[in-house]
C-alpha cells in the first residue's frame, strides 16, 4: 500500500553521500521540507552547497548521540546507498523514538539517457517502468504530445525542459535535442526523453538511440502505448479483427505518399492506420482512391485520442475529406481505414452516447452490422 505523506514544514534528515541523494534531496525540497543531510567525510565547501540545505558530518555506528543529535527533532529519517552498520543502528533508534524512516535507491552513479514512451497522453496509460525513471531523474526532455499534465507530481524538483515538437514547428531542432541530452549526461545527470507514444513508432528514438550510442553515452528505453494501436481502442476499433482484418499498417503522413506506397497499401490490405497525416490526408485519401480502394470502405478519425477534447468521426473513405473538413477536425489525430472501423457502432451502443463524438451513416450497414 502506497501511502503519500506532506512533509511541507517539517524536518527531514538524510543519511547519504551527495551524488547518491541528490534526487531525493530535491524532492523534499520542493515538497517544502526543512532538509539536514548527513554526508561522509569533509562537508562540501560553501559555493557547491544548497543554501536551504543543513549539511552535517555523519556520525559512527557507535556515535549514538551523534546520530540522536540529528534525528531526535526529526519527523523522517532518509536512508540513501549503502551506510553499513550505521544504517541499522538509525533504524534502532529511528523505532525507539517513533520517527518515521525510508530506504530510497541512490542516483545513478554515472551519467545516462532513458528514451519513455508517454503512450497516448494519459498519464495513468504510462508504464510502472517510466513512472519510476521519470522520478529519478535530473532533467526530462519532453514533446508536446507526452503527457505532461502531472509531471511536476510523479518527478518533484526534477527540471522540466519543454523542447516543443509541433507540426511543422520544432523550436528546437532534432540535432539540437539529441545534443543537449549528451550534455547534460555527460554531466553525470539521469536524463529522460519523454516523448508521446512509443519512441521507436514513427517518434525518432532510433535517432537519439544512435547520438548516444555514438557519444559513449548509456542509454535505455521504456516503451510506451503507441497511439497506433491505443487512440483507435478507445474508440472501439481493434486494428485487427477476425474475419475484418489479420494485418495493420501503420504509415506516416507527415509527407505526401508516393503512387508505389499508395499501390502497395491497397495490394496489402487489411487496416490503415495514418498518424500526422491531417495536412496531407486530401493526397493520402485520393491517392488511395487511385490505387483502387474502393470509396465505400470504412473510415474513421479520432482527434485528440484519451483527452477530455477528443472527438471521433465515422464516415467513408469518399466521405472523409469532406467530413474532416465540416466538423473542422486537425492535429493530432489518427486515421483508420478498413473494414475494422464498422465495429466502433457496437461499441458505442454498450456505452451510449458519448460527448464529442461524431457519427456518419455513410457506412452501408449491411458493413455494420
Amino acid at each position: 500500500m502506497k501511502v503519500d505523506l506532506d512533509p511541507r514544514g517539517r524536518k527531514v534528515v538524510i543519511f547519504g553521500g551527495i551524488s547518491d541523494a541528490r534526487q531525493v534531496l530535491r524532492r523534499f525540497l520542493a515538497d517544502g521540507a526543512t532538509v539536514t543531510i548527513a554526508v561522509d567525510g569533509p562537508l562540501p565547501p560553501q559555493t557547491d552547497r544548497v543554501s536551504t540545505v543543513r549539511y552535517a558530518t555523519r556520525p559512527a555506528a557507535d556515535d549514538t548521540a551523534g546520530i540522536l543529535r540529528l534525528i531526535g527533532p526529526a519527523w523522517l529519517v532518509v536512508t540513501c546507498g549503502d551506510l553499513g552498520p550505521l544504517r541499522d543502528r538509525v533504524a534502532e533508534l529511528v523505532g525507539h523514538l517513533h520517527v518515521l524512516m525510508i530506504d530510497v535507491e541512490p542516483a545513478a552513479e554515472r551519467g545516462q539517457v532513458t528514451l519513455v514512451g508517454g503512450g497516448p497522453g494519459r498519464t495513468s496509460l504510462l508504464a510502472l517502468e517510466a513512472v519510476r525513471v521519470l522520478s529519478r531523474a535530473d532533467v526530462i526532455f519532453y514533446d508536446r504530445l507526452a503527457p505532461t499534465t502531472d509531471l511536476a507530481e510523479i518527478a518533484p524538483g526534477t527540471e522540466l525542459v519543454d523542447v516543443g515538437k509541433s507540426p511543422y514547428h520544432h523550436p528546437v531542432g532534432q540535432k539540437g535535442i539529441e545534443e543537449q541530452m549528451i550534455m547534460r549526461a555527460r554531466l553525470g545527470q539521469s536524463v529522460v526523453r519523454l516523448k508521446g507514444g512509443d519512441p521507436f513508432v514513427l517518434g525518432r528514438g532510433g535517432e537519439e538511440l544512435q547520438a548516444c550510442v555514438k557519444a559513449g553515452v548509456p542509454v535505455f528505453v521504456v516503451p510506451g502505448i503507441s497511439s497506433a494501436v491505443a487512440v483507435p481502442a478507445t474508440a472501439g476499433i481493434p486494428v485487427t479483427h477476425r474475419g475484418l482484418s489479420k494485418a495493420f499498417t501503420v504509415i506516416s503522413g507527415h509527407t505526401p505518399l508516393e503512387d508505389h506506397e499508395l499501390d502497395a497499401l491497397v495490394g496489402l490490405g487489411g487496416t490503415i492506420v495514418i498518424l500526422m497525416g491531417m495536412a496531407n490526408l486530401n493526397q493520402i485519401v485520393g491517392g488511395l482512391g487511385r490505387a483502387g480502394l474502393r470509396g465505400d470502405t470504412p473510415a474513421a478519425v479520432i482527434e485528440r485520442g484519451f483527452s477530455d477534447a477528443e472527438r471521433s468521426l465515422l464516415t467513408s473513405l469518399d466521405a472523409l475529406t469532406g467530413e474532416v473538413s465540416r466538423l473542422d477536425l486537425g492535429s493530432p489525430a489518427v486515421v483508420i481505414i478498413g473494414e475494422v472501423v464498422t465495429v466502433a457502432p457496437q461499441f458505442a451502443a454498450t456505452v451510449g452516447e458519448r460527448a464529442g463524438w461524431e457519427w456518419r451513416t455513410s457506412v452501408p450497414q449491411s458493413q455494420a452490422s
